[in-house]
């Protein structure tokens, strides 16, 4: 999960589709083995990818070189190895996806493999992950607008920037589909080249003597790249957009492995070659306690003081590309856990391929949560939500995997390649152990507290359980 600034710690989420008519859900029965997948897909390709990417990066990868410099050089070696650790993810995610194809993807891949319970725990832990990851990453806009605006000194103002970074992006959602891939398509692109232009324009300016030390802890350097990579470890959330909206993709059997896999590359280039750009132009003992890296870095390579600027406008712009597509995804896992009976049935309810009940819901509580945070000055409380996303983020992902090993163990034909066994189980369990890692880097008390608000929708599915017929 990434950090900003301005706000606490982040995940990050999926996109949008491409036309208005409406969603039809796919036929599927509470045993079937083998469903039959919703066809004529509402997005492609380069809006699938779109999709993954804008919600990997949000606003935290303007802060991360700084976040890491403290431990050195090394730390570009901690994202080399998540990255395949990602990549492996995105890899099971798309074969997860081609043999069941359906909207939801996690809580889709968990049900089947292991029941309705693990699968309604998959939908609970995500939907959580969403709402209030919308809630901080609101509020790490509002700081960013606040250096072209002086939105700051006014509680009211804040509240208003705040709402309406939630609501555009709502919006949007609820006009359609289609109009939400336009807006994810846009705001990748527009906040992909200035990345990418310091990212790439960096390395023309980059001199080695501002990179510091391999190992700036002195304590050795597997324990620099380890506390390293605790910090990086939520960079890749998101990885599962495309898989979460498999059903309104064209083709999911097809796309969504490789919008996965093209998206999780495509972000990990802009990290990697960012970060690399900050540390050769910023001098390792400024960049350690710099608040605004990559606006350091755009005034050392063209001097001036408008590097600032420049970077509260990407920020902004890739942060409402993030809601955007967190805010189609809040939706998505209650939709398809609803389908089955193991949400409140509002939740599958649509309007133009849009479940309209899950958008306008977690928008609403998103909102409250903002509201609370700079009306009541329950920030600590804020903080604490935010945390526990960085554990509920991962518990889809670890019963994901754990579904990909199962069907390998069990070997049954037409879930698993035979041929390709043993490379399908080394896919299965790098993903696995970067998903264990991804939990063990959340920290003591967000797994302490994300267990607690885990298990609190333990009431929620025993309500909906014993609504359902015999």
């Amino acid at each position: 999960m990434q950090t900003s600034p301005a706000a606490p710690r982040q995940a990050t989420r999926p996109n949008p589709p491409d036309t208005p008519e409406a969603v039809t859900p796919e036929t599927v029965t509470p045993d079937a083995a083998t469903p039959t997948p919703r066809r004529g897909g509402r997005f492609g390709l380069p809006t699938a990818t779109a999709l993954v990417m804008g919600n990997i990066i949000g606003g935290g990868i303007f802060m991360i070189p700084a976040a890491v410099a403290p431990y050195g050089t090394v730390s570009l070696v901690s994202f080399a190895v998540l990255t395949v650790g990602a990549i492996a993810l995105a890899l099971v995610f798309g074969q997860l996806a081609r043999r069941n194809p359906r909207t939801g993807g996690p809580y889709v891949y968990a049900r089947e493999a292991f029941g309705d319970f693990a699968g309604f725990l998959s939908a609970w832990s995500y939907w959580i992950t969403t709402w209030v990851s919308n809630a901080a990453l609101a509020v790490a806009a509002v700081g960013y607008l606040d250096v072209l605006l002086p939105v700051g000194h006014s509680i009211g103002l804040s509240i208003a920037a705040a709402l309406t970074f939630q609501w555009l992006p709502a919006l949007a959602n609820l006009a359609g589909t289609r109009y939400v891939g336009v807006v994810q398509l846009v705001s990748t692109v527009l906040k992909f080249i200035p990345l990418l232009l310091v990212a790439v324009g960096g390395l023309g300016f980059f001199d080695a003597k501002n990179l510091g030390p391999f190992d700036a802890t002195g304590h050795g350097w597997a324990g620099g790249m380890t506390a390293a990579a605790a910090i990086l470890l939520f960079s890749y959330l998101g990885v599962e957009s495309a898989a979460v909206s498999a059903g309104q993709v064209r083709d999911p059997e097809r796309n969504v492995g490789r919008a996965s896999v093209l998206g999780t590359a495509g972000a990990a280039v802009v990290y990697l070659l960012g970060t690399l750009a900050v540390f050769g132009t910023v001098a390792h003992e400024r960049l350690i306690h710099s608040t605004a890296p990559f606006s350091d870095a755009v005034d050392a390579m063209f001097g001036g003081s408008w590097g600032g600027t420049a970077i509260a406008v990407a920020a902004l712009v890739s942060m409402t590309g993030a809601l955007n597509g967190w805010t189609l995804l809040a939706a998505q896992a209650p939709y398809a856990a609803a389908k089955d009976g193991l949400f409140p049935a509002a939740f599958a309810k649509e309007r133009r391929g849009v479940p309209v009940f899950g958008v306008v819901a977690s928008v609403a509580l998103a909102s409250v949560l903002t509201v609370l945070n700079f009306a009541t000055g329950a920030k600590g409380a804020f903080d604490i939500l935010v945390l526990v996303t960085t554990f509920t983020a991962t518990v889809p992902y670890l019963l994901s995997t754990a579904a990909q090993l199962y069907w390998l163990v069990r070997g049954e034909s037409g879930k698993v390649a035979g041929g390709r066994l043993a490379r399908d189980a080394a896919l299965g369990l790098g993903a696995f152990g970067f998903s264990l890692w991804l939990v063990a880097g959340a920290g003591y008390a967000a797994v302490y507290q994300g267990v607690l608000f885990l298990f609190a929708g333990i009431l929620v599915y025993v309500w909906m359980a014993a609504r359902r017929p015999a």
